[in-house]
């Protein structure tokens, strides 16, 4: 009969099934690895990257919007507005409820503190972005869709 120390001699015995549902999640999430631990074993399962992800990255380490344009110039410029509302997290933003639907908010609109002002997709999750003050929106600094990183400028309140 083996025990936990000689089977800890041999071949790691390794749960497919596991490793398969990790896979799974990895997919489902977007993420790039996942790492469980479990009676003292560690199992990790990470995704190579492909030559398209770096692109991606990109724009974590560039403070303004990746595509230059003349309406750049100006979004760049409300970015810098103490009143933007900045990102509380990394994730695909959406400008209205439900697709076909109206947006939220428009620039010009008047909003009150509390009022959705955009959702921000996390995992599979619809988080309602809030004005944080109330006044008037002066610009709206992303696409509808667009990825959104992690105190990127969404929307400028004055």
């Amino acid at each position: 009969m083996a025990t936990d120390k000689g089977a800890s001699k041999g071949a790691m015995q390794v749960d497919t099934d596991v490793i398969r549902e990790l896979a799974d999640l990895l997919d489902d999430t977007s993420l790039s690895e996942i790492e469980v631990e479990d009676n003292g074993r560690r199992v990790r399962v990470a995704r190579n990257l492909t030559a398209g992800a770096p692109a991606a990255a990109a724009p974590m380490m560039a403070p303004a919007p990746p595509a230059p344009s003349v309406p750049d110039a100006a979004a760049s410029a409300a970015s810098d507005h103490p009143g933007a509302l900045k990102s509380p997290m990394v994730g695909t933003a959406y400008l209205a409820p439900e697709p076909g639907a109206d947006d939220f908010v428009s620039v010009g609109d008047s909003v009150s503190a509390g009022d959705t002002l955009l959702i921000i997709e996390a995992m599979k999750v619809m988080n309602q972005i809030a004005a944080t003050k109330s006044g008037k929106v002066t610009a709206i600094l992303v696409e509808n869709g667009e990825p959104v990183e992690f105190e990127q400028p969404l929307i400028a309140i004055e």
